[in-house]
């Protein structure tokens, strides 16, 4: 019997009210039950922003070096248990162990950045116009903070949004993805354990359209973050409008690689591989989109090929797999339909484009790594998030081709240009409009030092992580103190 799960709400581990669950299972097993968990709803939610709100005043009132103590400890807590971690993650979502490694490593430094926060300035001082009087701004904390996370970086996701938000003095009600609810109950057990206070983070698990809308319907809950589809994240930003709720949304990606007549061609190619097939393609900074000149057009096509051939695709962790499988049924069919409209639109289908379904891959949810030739920017394949193991060869003869390809779509996030040319990676630099650029390597691979987020329907604006990363759950108050004992008129003049 698969061991059973609960949500923390105000330091205390219970059951969903309704009593119903549902199971986490393993995609590359459809028989392995990673666990079961409660299928929480509107009064699970009602009491875990109650909890929340009992514990704000005293949270909001730490001292920040203080939360930041905590934090630290919660780093290296999530350090020692990396290798658990990492593998629990590669049993319930399917990425593959050096990848899921990667994951829990991004949330161990995001942890340990945010950690240092406490202790760096939290405003500024400002000149003021009128003599003996002074101006200086700080962050107060939003309120509570509803953080709702997707299941394909199931441990770093949660660490740019819980940490930050703990950083800034909210009191949170996380819920974690119906596919990966273990590896946010484990986050939290280690924030638990580090020494946060009851209620001030709290875990509701279960499905969106019941718990999560559940939090981002209450009134009590003052911001929402949330990252996942563009469809959904439409959905949030209507409802969080009507109320003025703070909204921070990172969401889909159609991102592109352009690979010029002057690239590395082996380094090109090994860097589309890796953005194209990590993940399975499950990432919001996949490269879905490989815009290639004509005269490197044949080399490269022939060499991914080989590539993608190759890839061995299975469980994750077993010894030698570099791709594991989609993260459900659902998503399986539904990258399939998208090989379907590739081929009705007269794409070329190179290599793949089958489910995966014998011998070692019949108990998963396993898809062959897909490559279309001969894709033109108004294909539905070159403009909609197929989130799988899918990438379009899209063929151009000019600098000024490849980046009008590569900002014909509605999303912004993550572009990339392989050249030797300085003068065309600064024009890149300047011309692709995405919120992160990469210059000689993948759409992949962030960092958590920088700001990261996107442009268009990649989100509504919002950063996470770097230097910006307080500024989705912080409010900025200006403050005046006026000690020259007489009234004083801002913008007037001595005679006015």
């Amino acid at each position: 019997m698969a061991e059973q799960f609960l949500n923390y709400i105000g330091g205390d581990w219970v059951p969903a009210r309704s009593g119903k669950t549902f199971e986490s299972l393993n995609p590359a097993n459809r028989e392995d039950v990673v666990g079961t968990f409660p299928r929480s709803g509107a009064e699970d939610v009602e009491a875990a922003v109650a909890a929340a709100k009992r514990a704000y005043q005293a949270w909001r009132l730490t001292p920040p070096p203080a939360r930041g103590e905590i934090i630290l400890r919660a780093a290296l807590l999530l350090a020692e248990h990396k290798e658990e971690l990492a593998r629990l993650m590669t049993r319930e979502m399917g990425k593959v162990l050096r990848e899921t490694r990667g994951d829990v490593q991004e949330g161990i430094d995001m942890t340990e950045y945010v950690s240092g926060m406490g202790r760096r300035p939290f405003g500024e001082s400002v000149p003021s116009e009128l003599k003996d009087k002074i101006c200086f701004t700080w962050r107060e904390p939003i309120g509570i903070v509803g953080l709702i996370t997707p299941w394909n970086f199931p441990v770093a996701i949660p660490t740019w949004k819980i940490m930050p938000a703990l950083m800034g003095g909210n009191t949170i009600v996380f819920k974690p993805a119906e596919d990966t609810p273990l590896c946010g109950a484990r986050v939290v057990e280690i924030l638990v354990e580090a020494g946060v206070p009851p209620g001030v983070l709290n875990l509701i698990h279960g499905m969106g359209e019941e718990a999560g809308a559940a939090l981002v319907d209450h009134p009590l809950v003052r911001g929402i973050s949330f990252t996942g589809s563009s469809e959904v994240g439409r959905h949030i930003a209507a409802l969080c409008g009507q109320s003025l709720k703070r909204v921070g949304l990172e969401l889909g990606g159609k991102n592109a690689i352009i690979v010029m007549d002057d690239a590395d061609i082996e380094l090109a190619v090994e860097g589309a591989t890796w953005a194209a097939f990590g993940t399975t393609g499950q990432r919001c900074t996949a490269a879905s989109r490989l815009i290639v000149h004509q005269k490197q057009l044949v080399d490269f096509t022939d060499l991914l090929r080989q590539r993608a051939e190759t890839l061995k695709v299975g469980y994750g962790l077993d010894e030698g797999v570099e791709m594991g499988p989609l993260i459900n049924g659902t998503q399986l069919e539904r990258v399939h339909e998208y090989t379907a409209v590739g081929v009705k639109e007269k794409a070329k289908l190179l290599v793949g484009g089958r489910v995966l379904d014998e011998g070692a891959h019949a108990k998963g949810s396993f898809y062959a790594p897909t490559i279309f030739t001969e894709v033109t920017p108004q294909m539905r394949i070159a403009q909609e998030e197929i989130f799988g193991p899918t990438t379009a060869i899209m063929p151009v003869d000019s600098l000024d081709q490849a980046l009008e390809y590569a900002n014909s779509t509605a999303y912004g996030l993550s572009l990339s240009i392989y050249t030797r040319d300085v003068n065309r990676a600064f024009r890149a630099m300047r011309e692709l409009e995405a919120g992160i650029v990469y210059i000689n390597a993948p759409t992949i691979g962030a960092e958590i030092q920088v700001p990261f987020g996107g442009t268009k329907n990649t989100g509504n604006g919002h950063r996470e992580a770097g230097t910006v990363a307080l500024d989705e759950f912080t409010e900025w108050k200006t403050i005046f103190v006026d000690y020259s004992g007489r009234l004083q008129k801002a913008q007037m003049t001595e005679g006015e």
